[in-house]
């Protein structure tokens, strides 16, 4: 079993950043807060009186291109990114302070985000941290795709895609998630669009904030707009991989499964989320000490 970090953690210092929402268009200022241990990940409107909407399960209100959380008709859009990189980088506990309804997009990707948690530093509380541990397999599928996750002593995953373009069609990628992997091989994923999807999504009110520098847009003729190309060949099932971490991250505890997506979008992930949290006979919560003794013990038996 991989080692697994013993105690909750949160940043050492604020740390803030300024960009636009990929959806609204709006721009909005994003500063990261410490926060005490037990807290959780929690969301704070400051331009609606410092309204909190923790970023958890129980509050999502729509998972259309992007997963967004309601509270009290409070809405915090597109999450999934940063939620990805707090739950990668383990960081447990922490403030997120929006002036705005929408997270901002960046570059597209969670790397600049881990670049904020470096500037930001992680430190370790004195609570234990305590994982979700999946006990039974559980499943999710519509015709054509399926997600799952089954009991592992690490957090692993498997994501499988298709895309009916050239520069696409099927990827897939496996891996055992740490900060080091996450940082390297996941973060610098961006999100993505077809030439030939811009306008139908624009006229569903989406996208008003993207732009090549935000997200990687493939081309109608085969190619990829972007002038400096793809970050990895991979790099819709990498960016796919980022979107399920965050997604999955709204448990609100580190998992301890393998999760199998094959053509998952936010929908199947939330769902998947909501399926687990509803049957505790699915799932056990335990901290890092408990599974050591156990792993001690076993061979007695």
């Amino acid at each position: 079993m991989t080692d697994l970090p013993v105690y909750e953690t949160t940043i050492s210092r604020p740390v803030e950043c300024r960009g636009i929402g990929l959806h609204s268009g709006v721009r909005v200022r994003m500063r990261l807060v410490p926060a005490p241990a037990a807290t959780g990940i929690v969301f704070r409107r400051v331009d609606l009186d410092g309204f909190e909407v923790p970023a958890s399960w129980r509050y999502v209100e729509r998972v259309s291109y992007a997963t967004s959380l309601m509270r009290q008709g409070v809405l915090i859009s597109t999450t999934e990114h940063l939620l990805s990189t707090f739950y990668s980088m383990g960081l447990d506990n922490v403030y997120v302070e929006l002036d705005n309804l929408e997270v901002p997009i960046l570059d597209g990707s969670a790397a600049p985000f881990v670049e904020m948690l470096a500037e930001a530093g992680i430190r370790a509380t004195k609570r234990k941290r305590r994982y979700l541990r999946i006990l039974r397999p559980v499943s999710h599928e519509v015709p054509g795709k399926f997600i799952s996750i089954r009991p592992a002593d690490a957090f692993r995953l498997n994501c499988r895609v298709y895309f009916p373009h050239p520069m696409v069609g099927h990827q897939s990628l496996a891996l055992e998630l740490t900060p080091e992997i996450y940082a390297r091989e996941i973060a610098p994923a961006r999100t993505f669009g077809f030439e030939n999807e811009l306008d139908q999504m624009r006229n569903m009110g989406l996208i008003r904030g993207a732009s090549l520098a935000s997200g990687v847009c493939f081309s109608a003729a085969g190619g990829v707009q972007n002038e400096g190309g793809l970050r990895f060949p991979d790099e819709p099932c990498r960016h796919k991989a980022l979107d399920l971490i965050g997604d999955l991250a709204l448990i609100g505890r580190p998992l301890l499964g393998e999760v199998v997506a094959e053509r998952a979008g936010h929908a199947m992930h939330v769902a998947l989320v909501a399926k687990i949290m509803s049957d505790p006979s699915l799932y056990e919560v335990v901290t890092a000490a408990e599974l050591a003794e156990r792993a001690v013990a076993a061979p007695a038996r």
